[in-house]
């Protein structure tokens, strides 16, 4: 599994909780972090909107229309996103831009899948 580790919030590292094994309350309360910066719908839409940007990555402005938000509400979905580890964000002069963290999503997605189905899909 990939390690997403963030100044703030952070995957685990550690055995899915639906793996029947139970989930060590430390990496429980970072999981629950991590989902909790996912469930929001706004936030939800700004992951797939950048994800689908033509070059994989947007700015705030990209992104304010599409979601019918003011720039200060964007941003700060965004900031709770990046600090969760889902979004990398790079500064380019006054222009900071968006990208998806492919193995924070993989992670989340590993660890919500069941172990059989972990199991097929990797010998596919």
């Amino acid at each position: 599994m990939h390690d997403v580790r963030t100044p703030k919030t952070a995957a685990p590292a550690v055995v899915s909780p639906l793996a029947g094994e139970p989930i060590k309350r430390a990496d429980a309360e970072r999981l629950a972090g991590v989902l909790k910066a996912v469930a929001d719908p706004a936030r939800l839409r700004l992951l797939s909107l950048i994800q689908s940007a033509p070059e994989g990555e947007a700015s705030v402005s990209d992104l304010t229309t599409p979601l019918g938000l003011s720039q200060p509400t964007v941003s700060h979905h965004l900031r709770i996103l990046t600090e969760a580890g889902l979004l990398e964000r790079e500064k380019r002069g006054v222009w900071a831009y968006y990208r998806l963290v492919p193995s924070a999503i993989a992670a989340i997605a590993e660890l919500l899948t069941p172990p059989r189905k972990q199991a097929t899909r990797k010998t596919r």
